[in-house]
This record gives C-alpha cells, structure tokens and sequence, in this order.
C-alpha cells in the first residue's frame, strides 16, 4: 500500500469496542471484498471491505476476521486468516502478508492460512449460540452484485440451522460514527493532499482548459503524496454541467465567464475526505457570481455552527433549509409567495437547493454513523450547501469536512482550504 502503516493500536481498541456490545457466546465474521471481473482477465483494482479493515487493519484480499470474545481457547478469540502466499505469488502478484506482519498491523496474535478457516470455524461453532452477520444496511446502499460476505452467510446458514442469527451492523452504525483520534488524524492527512490538489488547481484553470485536464492535475497530486487518488468519482463541472449534481463525464471545455464546480478529493489509508469548491475559469467573480457564492459561503458558515453534541439529523436539515429560504429571498430567486405557499414536504428552497446538507464521512464517503439520535462528539460531517441556477449557467457548492468537538464549534479539517473569494481570485492572478 502508498500510506504509511498505522499503528495496530487503532484496531485493537475499535476490536474492543465491537466485542463489547456482542451478545454472550457469539462470534462474528466479517470477509474481504471479492476482486470483481471486468472481462477476459481484467479485473477492478481491489478495494478492501471498510468494515474488515477498521477492525483488523487487513488490506488484503481473501482474508476472514472472527471473533469470538468467549471462545474457551482464548487464542481463538481474536482470529485473522489470510492467504497462504509463494514464490510464485510473489513473483506474478508481489509480496502478502506473512503471519508475523499480519499480528504487526492488526496486533492478533492467532493468524491462520485462509485453507484452514472452515476446520477452525466448526470447531469454535459448536461452542457458540449466536452467529453475527455482516450485512449492508447503509441508508444508501444499492447493491446488486453477490458479495463474499452474502456467499458466507448463505452457506453458514445452510450448514449451522441452529445457531441464532444476529447482525453486526448496527454495532458498527455506531462505534463507526465516532471517530478515534487516530482516525482523525488519517482524515485530515486525507484532506491536507486534497489541499495540495486544489491549489495546484488554482494556477492551472483558465479559459479554454477541459475538465479532464483537470482531473489529470488532480490526480497527479494525489498519488504523488500516497494517495490511491480521489475518494469518490470525482465531478468537474464547469458552467451548466454544475447543475447535474453527479456530473462525472468531465468531457467539456471550460469557457471564459463560466463557474467551475469541482467535487474532488483524495484518499489516504482508505479514509476519505470530500470536498466542493466553486471557482471562476477567468479567475475572476463577476458581481452576480459573487452575490451568489456569498450567499451559499454564509449558509455552509452558519449550518457549520449547528454541528454540535445534541443536534438531531433531522431537525438540523430543516433549519438549514429555513437560512437557505432566507438567502434565496435575499438574491432575487424566491419571493414571498413561493414561501407562502409551498408544499411542506418539498418546501420552496428546494428548486435551488435539493440535496441534504450533511453526512458522515471516514472509510467511506457517505460513512456509517446512526442518524436517528443526537449527534456526538468526535463524529465527522461534510457540510456543503449549494444553489443551482440552470437558467443562469450556474451551479455552486461549498463544502468542508469537519469533526463535532465537545464544547464549542466544530474543528474544520478543511480551513486551510482557500475558500474566500478575495483569496481565491488572489491566487487564480495570472
């Protein structure tokens, strides 16, 4: 892997966590991702299941984390098993994971080859009553391919009938949502080469660049600091593409007068960051541009305060949706009446502003962390407004990453970020 190895204290400690809360004379299981095919030998690079890797550290394929915090062996309470390499793997595929760097970055003592899970397995099944699953219930999930983890849990069922089912993703909703401070600290590692990427952008874009010219600049950046590359499909949409919010062909010509929208951010360590920045080709807001960036700058400023110990999701969204109402007076795009009478369940604002305004973030992009009780410390959250204006050419969006701090407002990952227009009209000069 490009990152530098992270401590296996990290893993330890979340391992705690989720055996905590595990019921009396259970085990859980969670399994790698699969290398998905492309056609004839190709395949997609390898991303390694984010639930496997938080507990373990295991960036590996093939590779089965068990746990079993009652097993009476208590070597086999921690367990990782991972493929048996050779010569031969290490000539055509490079080097794996030995037993003794697998205790190293996960800090389990007990390793064992992937060819000797299912003896292993039996044997600590016939001390269990309770079989954890590791099943996707994210609130945006959408999957439709068999997984590995959907392959095991078929063929687990079919072999212990008996055993009491239960699922490991609500623990995980929540111990996830709250960050460890090395977590953080990998995150904002994330968002510091997105930095690097961005204001290498800042003297690169002008009339007449196209926006996978701007994607190349990215990525350049990204991996020349250890990053795999962007977090999540990266979206560089200059004029009316900004106005499709998951724009991704980055296929057009940047035009002088328009607006950049650039939803673009690095990896590290497979934690992500996500960050929106708005900017002008010429490099320089005209007054209309301006007013309008202004307005989504100081509701993203004013929804960043709310993002304290208590706030509920829900609730947080509809007062956002109250400045954003506010702001769109202010610039001419509603009037009183829209107000007036709009539809409760899809107020006004929301022919500029349609998306939500936050959502965790750490492994993943859209992260796991529970949305149904108050916020805690320690979580992170993206806040990024935007208006769109399809009849002006324009869209634009504003976001910054930021961790909910005890007391107070919350810590911004992002600040050193340009975001100001004088700043960024300041450094676009020619």
């Amino acid at each position: 892997m490009k990152y530098e190895q992270i401590s296996s204290e990290l893993f330890i400690k979340n391992r705690r966590k989720f055996m905590s809360k595990m019921e009396p004379s259970s085990i859980a299981v969670f399994n790698s991702n699969d290398i998905y095919p492309v056609s004839a030998d190709s395949t997609l690079p390898f991303e390694q299941h984010r639930d496997i890797f938080y507990l373990s550290g295991a960036d590996q394929e093939e590779s089965i984390l068990l746990l079993f915090p009652d097993a009476h062996d208590k070597k086999l309470r921690e367990v990782l098993f991972v493929r048996e390499t050779n010569d031969h793997i290490a000539v055509w595929e490079g080097e794996k994971l030995t037993k003794e760097k697998a205790t190293e970055i996960s800090g389990i003592e007990t390793i064992y080859w992937l060819s000797e899970f299912d003896k292993v397995f039996f044997n600590l099944m016939t001390e269990a009553d309770t079989i954890y699953f590791n099943t996707n219930e994210h609130y945006r999930q959408s999957v439709e391919t068999q997984t590995r983890e959907d392959r095991f849990i078929r063929d687990c069922k079919q072999k212990f009938p008996g055993h009491k089912v239960a699922k490991s993703n609500p623990i995980l909703q929540e111990i996830r949502g709250v960050k460890e401070p090395e977590e953080i600290d990998l995150m904002q590692t994330a968002c510091n080469i997105t930095e690097k990427g961005f204001r290498r952008l800042l003297d690169f874009v002008k009339p007449g660049v196209w926006e996978y010219e701007i994607e190349a600049e990215l990525l350049h950046e990204f991996i020349r600091n250890r990053s795999k590359g962007f977090a999540y499909t990266p979206i560089i949409a200059s004029g009316a593409n900004a106005n499709v919010l998951h724009y991704i062909v980055n296929n057009q010509q940047c035009k002088d007068g328009d607006m950049l929208l650039m939803d673009v951010a690095a990896e590290y360590a497979n934690y992500s960051s996500d960050l929106t920045r708005t900017i002008p080709v010429n490099g320089r807001f005209t007054e209309r541009q301006k007013a309008v960036y202004q307005s989504v700058l100081r509701v993203k400023n004013e929804a960043t305060k709310m993002l304290v110990p208590g706030t509920d999701w829900a609730e947080y969204h509809k007062e956002v949706g109250n400045i954003m109402t506010s702001e769109l007076l202010g610039l001419g795009l509603l009037d009183k009446a829209d107000v007036q009478n709009e539809d409760k369940n899809w107020p006004a604002y929301k022919k500029y502003f349609m998306h939500g305004t936050s959502h965790h973030i750490g492994l993943d992009t859209h992260d796991y962390g529970p949305l149904k009780s108050p916020m805690k410390a320690n979580m992170v959250f993206t806040v990024e407004p935007g208006i769109y204006i399809p009849e002006e050419n324009m869209g634009i969006r504003i976001e910054d990453d930021v961790v909910i701090q005890e007391k107070g407002e919350p810590f911004n990952l992002m600040a050193n970020i340009p975001i100001e227009v004088e700043e960024i009209e300041e450094l676009m000069k020619a």
